[in-house]
């Protein structure tokens, strides 16, 4: 009846929040379901629950695997760079933002950094290959111009993961931002005064009041980012990956549109993804208990 009488209470704001709670309902928990393929010899003929079971056939089928060692290799590295070179960068953006005092010049700057995020990675990729195609890109016709010899940005496989790097920071850090400047706007004015008292600068304000200020979310939003360390975005490498350099930029999701879709294993292509997603969890679990450790909230 509590309950009940609570619901009553607060009738609007749970309508407002009902259409997210039904859209992971729907699209988030419902599907879970089919994980069970992945312990099976999956046929469409006969349905899942017709389809006989193999148990961790599948998971040992993938572990064997002559490619699982390079697919991990190259979805970590590509994961790991995007933490330590794209993830800070929304932080430092905001942080310059923040210090902006001309409001018009604030909007323009956001606007300009924001847009990025909603062109597609099929657009991204077009401007990638406009830019830097060895035969007609314009970076490397201007190279020759200023006395360099052209560089092929996309066919060398010691560069593939900084162009993955470079475009995911082009792209998304403006966006993520927001998330940021919402955070140093409900920092208390009361302590930069304070710190103005004691004599901090501009940086000393930012390092010892802004920083410890957003502290909680730069935390939280780094636990969300280890648990997609295995998801590196199927689209993004998808449309760069080339013959030439195959070899570090097969990861987990190309694998698995190769197995799943392409050859219709949707067996082993589920075990693959049920694999991902236990490590994600484990990350997850392990870095919100170490952030605990040392005071932090963490995200329960």
């Amino acid at each position: 009846m509590r309950a009940l009488s609570g619901i009553r209470k607060d009738l609007f704001l749970y309508l407002l929040i009902l259409p997210g709670v039904l859209y992971f309902i729907l699209f988030k928990y419902v599907p879970m379901w089919g994980i069970i393929i992945s312990f099976q010899d999956y046929s469409p003929y006969l349905g899942v629950w017709k389809s006989p079971w193999v148990g961790f056939r599948h998971f040992t089928e993938l572990f064997s695997n002559p490619d699982f060692i390079l697919l991990f290799r190259n979805t970590m590295i590509i994961s790991l760079m995007n933490i330590v070179f794209y993830f800070p960068m929304p932080i430092v953006v905001a942080l310059l933002l923040n210090e902006v005092r001309s409001a018009m010049f604030k909007r323009i700057v956001q606007s300009i950094v924001y847009l990025p995020h909603f062109l597609s990675w099929v657009v991204i990729a077009g401007i990638t290959f406009l830019l830097f195609s060895q035969s007609g890109g314009i970076i490397n016709k201007m190279l020759p111009m200023l006395g360099y010899a052209q560089v092929d940005f996309l066919t060398n496989s010691r560069l593939f993961w900084w162009m993955l790097t470079a475009q995911s920071i082009w792209k998304e850090t403006g966006w993520g931002t927001i998330i940021y400047l919402a955070a140093m706007a409900g920092v208390d004015p009361q302590l930069y005064e304070a710190a103005k008292m004691d004599g901090a600068g501009r940086l000393r304000q930012i390092w010892n009041v802004t920083i410890p200020g957003i502290r909680h979310i730069i935390i939280t939003l780094l636990i969300l980012r280890l648990g997609q360390i295995m998801d590196v975005g199927f689209e993004q490498v998808f449309l760069m990956m080339n013959s030439a350099v195959s070899e570090v930029a097969d990861v987990f999701e190309t694998y698995v549109y190769r197995n799943g879709i392409q050859q219709g294993q949707f067996s082993y292509s589920t075990a693959v993804g049920l694999f991902k997603s236990v490590i994600g969890l484990l990350l997850v679990i392990a870095a919100n208990k170490l952030a605990k450790r040392y005071g932090e909230e963490g995200l329960y």
